[in-house]
């Protein structure tokens, strides 16, 4: 069932029909409602928790929230849509504000000591990337460390071979986290020299990729700033610290 939310339907028409064109209004406080539609949306789809559903902007409908995923329910239960609900007024992307609220959250639920970090001096900043050993424009990104420590933006690592379990990156990412040193394991893995590493528990790494398809990763690199933003591809320091001082004003 969890497939249906990820297929995708655009619901603006849809809802903007629902809404009579009005500005979004705040869901109607009916514990009562919102408790039948989480009963029936925990029922109805494998994976999703009655804490996943709260009130959204438009009056009678409800918010489904699972990692980057994010649906709109009616009250009665009956209808579900899935797509981007936008606010005409404002010109905001309210399920994208949703969503970055769930990719922070997600984030910080990851202390730095179970990821692998590179801190500058002075921290301005700092971002989850998800980096492949073996990506390329992870690579290049890694390459220019220095110059994100020059940028004042601290680098959290989550390990994410993107091909999945059972595969040569899956083994070296397990190997760069059992290694003594993970920092200089993770620069020397990248430039695809050997480094001194033990058997250990690297279910970590499971952790890191799980948190990864939670988020909605489209590839890798994938950077997510702060407040949830997410960027998807590489970008050098420069033009992240600009993207960073943008998504904060």
């Amino acid at each position: 069932m969890m497939n249906f939310l990820r297929t995708g339907l655009t619901a603006l028409a849809a809802l903007a029909v629902l809404a009579g064109m009005a500005a979004p209004a705040a869901a109607a406080d009916d514990p009562a409602e919102l408790e039948n539609v989480r009963k029936t949306v925990s029922e109805m789809f494998s994976g999703i928790d009655a804490a996943d559903v709260f009130a959204s902007e438009i009056d009678g409908w409800y918010t489904v929230r699972k990692g980057a995923i994010v649906a709109y329910i009616s009250g009665d239960g009956r209808y579900l849509l899935q797509g981007d609900l936008i606010d005409l007024e404002t010109s905001t992307n309210l399920s994208e504000l949703s969503r970055n609220e769930s990719r922070a959250e997600m984030m910080a639920s990851m202390s730095n000591d179970e990821l692998i970090v590179f801190s500058p001096e002075n921290v301005r900043h700092s971002v989850s990337v998800f980096t492949d050993i073996d990506c390329g424009y992870c690579r290049r990104l890694h390459s220019q460390i220095d110059e994100y420590m020059d940028e004042g933006i601290e680098i959290r690592y989550f390990l994410y071979p993107r091909n999945g379990p059972t595969t040569e990156s899956w083994a070296k990412a397990e190997s760069v986290w059992c290694a003594d040193d993970r920092n200089e394991a993770l620069t020397l893995a990248k430039l695809g020299e050997s480094f001194p590493t033990r058997s250990c528990d690297s279910s970590t790494v499971s952790r890191h990729y799980a948190v990864g398809q939670d988020v909605g990763l489209r590839g890798t690199p994938a950077i997510v700033l702060e407040d949830g933003t997410l960027f998807s591809g590489y970008l050098p320091a420069a033009q992240l610290s600009e993207a960073i001082a943008k998504a904060t004003k």
